[in-house]
Parts: C-alpha cells; sequence; structure tokens
C-alpha cells in the first residue's frame, strides 16, 4: 500500500446483488455507493450514486449475468467518476463475510487458504457465505496484487464466554457439526458500542451497553467494556428477537410437532419460520410503519403483533441487563431502532426500577445524528445511535492494511 492509498471499496455481496460503497478513509468521507441488484435475470439493475461530485444517481439496467459482471459494471461506474480499480489511491477491499465461526476472531487478510475456510463453513451460512466467496473471488481476480480483507458479521461476537456460546446439547455432536452461538451484525453491534460510550464521553472499555439492532433482521447484545458476552442470535440468525419475517426463539419442539402432525418437510418449516414468521406471520406486515398506522387505526392483529415484539425486546433487554450486572447504556440502531419512536417508548416502559426511561420530546425528534433521548436524570442512558456497517468494515480493513 503506497503512503498516498487511503480509499477502501466495502463489498458486500449477496445470492443476486452486491452492494458496495467507496470510502477516503483520510477524512471518512464516502466517495460513490451502490447496488447492483437481480444478478441472472433479465430484469438487473444497477444503481450508482457518486457521491464525491454530488452528482445524479445513474442507473443501467438489463441482464447482467454473474457477479463477475457486476463488479465489472461497478468498475465502469467507479472509472467513469474518476475513481476505477486501478487508482493508486485505492489502498484495499474489505468484503462483508457473514460467518467466520470460531476461527475468525478479527478482520483478515484474504488467502487462498481464509477462502478455503469460509467455504468449509458453508453449512452454517449456507444461504450467505457462498455469495460472500463468489463476491471474494471476482473481485481478487479484477486486483490480485490489492489487499482484499474478510471482515466477519460474527466476529465481534467471539469474546462470548463458553457458558454463553455453548447450546446444552451432547457437546461430541456440537463439536463434529460446528453447533454453538455465533450471532450476527457484529459490525453493527461493535460500531454502535463503541459510538454509545462516544456520546457519554467514557472510553468503550469504561462502559456496559446493550445495543439492540431493531431492522427486518434483528439482535441484541450485552458489551461488557467494549466486548460482547452474549448475543440474541445463535447458530443461525433465526434465533433471539422477533423480525420482521423471522420467528426468534422458539420451542424446538414446534418443528417436531409441524413434521408429525402437520406433515411438513424439513424445508418447508425452514420457510415458515424464516420467512413468514415474525411480525409479517403474526399480522401480514413487516414493516414496522404499516403496523403502526394500523395499530392508530385500531387493527388488533397489528396490535398483538407489535405487542409480542415488543414483549420479546423487552425481556432480552432484563436479561442482558441481568448478565452486565451494571448497566451503562441501551443503544438503540438500525432501521426500525432508529426511526420507530413508539418502539424505544415501549421497550423501556415500566423497567424505570432498572434506572430506564425516555423523555417523550427527546424521543419524538428524528434525527441523523447519535443522541440521547433519557432525561438528564436517569441512571441509565438510552440512546439511538445510527449504525454504519459499511464505515465500520472500511474502517477495519483499513487499521489491517496500514498495519
Amino acid at each position: 500500500m503506497t503512503s498516498t492509498a487511503t480509499r477502501v471499496l466495502v463489498l458486500n455481496s449477496g445470492s443476486s446483488s452486491v452492494k458496495y460503497q467507496l470510502l477516503d478513509m483520510a477524512d471518512g468521507a464516502r466517495l460513490a455507493a451502490g447496488l447492483v441488484e437481480r444478478i441472472g435475470e433479465d430484469t438487473s439493475r444497477l444503481a450508482h450514486t457518486p457521491l464525491a461530485t454530488g452528482g445524479e444517481k445513474r442507473e443501467r439496467t438489463g441482464r447482467i449475468a454473474d457477479h463477475d459482471a457486476a463488479l465489472k459494471a461497478v468498475a465502469e461506474e467507479l472509472a467513469a467518476d474518476g475513481l476505477g480499480l486501478d487508482s493508486p489511491e485505492l489502498a484495499a477491499i474489505g468484503h462483508r463475510v457473514v460467518h467466520g465461526g470460531s476461527r475468525f476472531t478479527e478482520p483478515t487478510l484474504i488467502t487462498d487458504e481464509v477462502v478455503a475456510e469460509i467455504e468449509r463453513l458453508i453449512p452454517v451460512a449456507p444461504l450467505h457465505n457462498p455469495a460472500n466467496i463468489t463476491g471474494i473471488r471476482t473481485a481478487r481476480a479484477l486486483r490480485p496484487e490489492l489487499p482484499q480483507v474478510a471482515v466477519f458479521d460474527t466476529a465481534f461476537h467471539t469474546t462470548m464466554p463458553e457458558s454463553a456460546a455453548r447450546y446444552a446439547i451432547d457437546t461430541e455432536t456440537a463439536d463434529a457439526h460446528m453447533v454453538r452461538r455465533y450471532g450476527f451484525h457484529g459490525t453493527s453491534h461493535a460500531y454502535v458500542s463503541r459510538k454509545t460510550a462516544e456520546l457519554l464521553g467514557k472510553a468503550p472499555e469504561e462502559v456496559n451497553v446493550i445495543v439492540l439492532h431493531l431492522g427486518n433482521g434483528a439482535s441484541a447484545s450485552a458489551v461488557r467494556g467494549g466486548r460482547c458476552v452474549d448475543t440474541s442470535m445463535g447458530l443461525t440468525p433465526l434465533e433471539g428477537l422477533v423480525m420482521g419475517t423471522r420467528s426468534g426463539d422458539l420451542d424446538p419442539a414446534v418443528i417436531f410437532h409441524l413434521a408429525r402432525n402437520a406433515g411438513m418437510s424439513v424445508d418447508e418449516i425452514d420457510s415458515l419460520l424464516n420467512k413468514k414468521s415474525g411480525l409479517i406471520g403474526l399480522c401480514g406486515d413487516n414493516d414496522m410503519r404499516e403496523i403502526r398506522r394500523r395499530v392508530d387505526e385500531g387493527d388488533e392483529r397489528a396490535q398483538l403483533a407489535f405487542d409480542v415484539y415488543v414483549h420479546r425486546l423487552k425481556k432480552y433487554i432484563g436479561a442482558y441487563y441481568a448478565v452486565l450486572g451494571t448497566v451503562d447504556a441501551v443503544a438503540f440502531t438500525a432501521g426500525v431502532g432508529e426511526n420507530a419512536a413508539p418502539v424505544r417508548e415501549a421497550a423501556v416502559a415500566g423497567l424505570e426500577a432498572l434506572g430506564l426511561a425516555v423523555d417523550a420530546d427527546l424521543n419524538a425528534v428524528r434525527s441523523g445524528d447519535a443522541r440521547l433521548i433519557s432525561p438528564a436524570s436517569a441512571r441509565v442512558a438510552v440512546a439511538v445511535v445510527p449504525t454504519d456497517e459499511e464505515l465500520e468494515i472500511a474502517t477495519q480493513t483499513y487499521a489491517l492494511v496500514s498495519a
């Protein structure tokens, strides 16, 4: 890496999409951002925004055959803005990788061996790791000499003690099949817990934070002194909080019951719990804005969905309060956490004895800035901290290649 190379391209490769951002780590500026979607279909679409120049969003439509063609198209769009992948100012490419298992505990320089290990983890991340690998291989082929870094969703949670990470099943069976609690959304939890400490004017090592990442996928974490000690998602992102289409916590015997009494196959149950449950299963909507609109109109199904969602959320706040012993802040983040004031209010309602409360006026303010919404007298701060997973990936990537 040359001393003038300060740019990092962040790639998030899905099964049929590629999200990307180009950032300059000299000042954290976003130079470009975009999305390629419906890869492999006749209706493929690339939307590119040249943020550095303040130009208008550009779109191209038509079939983009595969990830190789998608990344080449991204490279063309960046080059049109003078930000091409061949630029000497590009320091590295940072890849979001969903599952790093127990081995990858920090951002990792990508080698053939690392790719092989990510591939070995496909059984515990069958939907995500193959797509991540495809993006890595394609980007390495485009710029084989450029440092490329894998930043793992699971890495932040590898500091969990065994008492939190282990399921109470036969140890030999668990170890043979990598069955343990890994957790996800790790880059978001890392970023938000650190930013919450900054908001309180303290170092991360001095603060205990409960982070609530509430989007269509949702997870909670207990962070003690900057290190995760528990998180709600487990072997897969299905465990934990009620989500947009996922059930969250469930008696495992429900699966056996449905197989025996409803005649459902494993794949049908998998689809039910991941795609047809959670909020959409309870009321037919997975958008919290629409659910709140229906609640305000007196819709009983929407009210039930909201109540179940909040009940689970409140249980995790209480549980992680107990895990941490003392709590300095509860931080809400992601689409619902940042924007749904009624969810924040309801989640801490009745927890005044734990030092938790929100100020109604502060909670009602809509802002893109990190902020406190608790009364000045509150024993525990309640914060809204917009997450920035791309910046976190870029920061970790640049720190590694700079070192």
